[in-house]
């Protein structure tokens, strides 16, 4: 059981709940304990792709974390909350309305590489403390603007009249690793002269991972209970669609599992995915003309 299980999360539940009921599945489907990981938090208010790992491909996790994703959310305008979504209290509010000719018009300045303040209930540490943890206390906590892209954003379908003022709109972000969607919608509400948080938030693609891909936990469960959990799996390879392949002979896939340098060619550069025939060996760095482990597999 070395290979990734796309769960889409449902509304609710944290990552670490949905990684327990992978664990469960697992026993229900007589596989014994197999490690699991998540590959990128979900907030519990929001749903989607969750790339969770099993096996050896645990060790891809950390990678996952680092890769793009692609969310739908609905911004609400008029009323801005402590959390930014609509779990927290009412904060600020506006009469202000935007039209989508308006929203349409602020999206480029939220385009490409921008700047943002975390919302103050994240998981962000501040002197070894949460920041949701010290907003919950009443402290006063100053978020640190960090640098995050924005690939992507656009206005979902089916938003028409465009001089018409909107109470809500949903958008399409294909997003860096670190951004906040609640941040995203909080400083584009304001920049339209208005207030706004976060009603709805899904997740539709993390890293390679599409909600093609998903499975949801009520029928994971069933498959488990039918012995079938397998056929959900999807391989340990499938988190690394974008790394190029490096054939190794079995003397050479010996010595990289013993952590040794292997010579390289120095004209293939970077990050490669080392096989011995179908089996993955190790992530590998052609570093000029030497060929470093950076991750093995126990296969």
């Amino acid at each position: 059981m070395h290979g990734w299980i796309i769960i889409d999360k449902p509304l609710g539940l944290g990552s670490t709940q949905v990684v327990s009921a992978v664990k469960r599945a697992c026993r229900q489907a007589g596989l014994g304990k197999v490690k699991v990981g998540h590959g990128g938090t979900l907030d519990p208010l929001a749903t989607g792709v969750l790339p969770v790992a099993l096996g050896e491909a645990t060790k891809l996790a950390g990678r996952m974390l680092d890769s793009d994703k692609i969310y739908d959310f609905t911004i609400r305008f008029g009323e801005q909350t402590s959390t930014l979504d609509a779990e927290g209290e009412v904060i600020a509010t506006s009469d202000a309305r935007p039209t989508l000719a308006a929203v349409q018009a602020a999206l480029p300045a939220f385009t490409g590489p921008i700047e943002q303040a975390p919302p103050l209930y994240s998981a962000i540490k501040i002197d070894g403390r949460r920041a949701y943890d010290l907003a919950r206390a009443g402290e006063a906590v100053e978020m640190k603007l960090r640098s995050v892209t924005i690939h992507g954003l656009t206005i979902a379908a089916g938003h028409d009249a465009p001089q018409n003022a909107l109470d809500q709109i949903t958008l399409t972000a294909h997003v860096s690793k670190g951004t906040y969607i609640r941040s995203l919608a909080r400083d584009i509400a304001l920049a339209l002269g208005t207030v706004g948080h976060v009603t709805m938030l899904r997740r539709v693609k993390a890293g390679p991972f599409r909600l093609a891909d998903s499975i949801s936990l009520d029928n994971l469960s069933d498959a488990a209970n039918e012995r079938g959990l397998e056929r959900h799996m999807l391989p340990l390879t499938a988190g690394l669609d974008d790394i190029p392949a490096l054939p190794v002979s079995s003397e050479e896939a010996l010595m990289l599992r013993q952590g040794k340098v292997l010579s390289g060619d120095p004209c293939k550069q970077g990050l490669m995915l080392a096989i011995e025939g179908d089996l993955p060996v190790a992530l590998v760095d052609a570093l000029g003309p030497e060929i470093r482990v950076v991750r093995g597999f126990n296969l």
